[in-house]
């Protein structure tokens, strides 16, 4: 089955930069090493339409997850967490992070 593990964050306030590094060359490398997980996108808000209320985080990542086991899946992520093997970050505000997961219906 394919999913996507959507996943939106917020750095730091002054760290924007470290964040971003970390998120891209540590972070996203780490992430598809995991079996599953086969691609990752990275977003930054940026609607050039007027009078739209920013959203709560700034940053959006996609994850495509193609496994029967999802649940397995999470459960790696979750013993790699803060481990060598997947670092996270100070630059990161964890308590801004949220997360949701979609299972695919139909592609064309």
């Amino acid at each position: 089955m394919r999913y996507q593990f959507i996943v939106h964050t917020m750095p730091v306030p002054g760290k924007e930069k470290e964040y971003n590094d970390w998120y891209d060359n540590q972070h996203l490398p780490d992430l598809l090493k995991i079996p599953g997980i086969v691609a990752a996108q990275r977003y930054c808000h940026d609607d050039p339409r007027e009078g739209q209320p920013a959203p709560a985080a700034k940053y959006l990542a996609i994850y495509e997850i193609d496994t029967d086991d999802i649940a397995g899946v999470f459960k790696e992520i979750a013993a790699r967490r803060n481990t060598p093997l997947m670092p996270l970050s100070d630059a990161m505000d964890a308590g801004a992070t949220t997360t949701a997961v979609y299972r695919m219906t139909k592609a064309l």
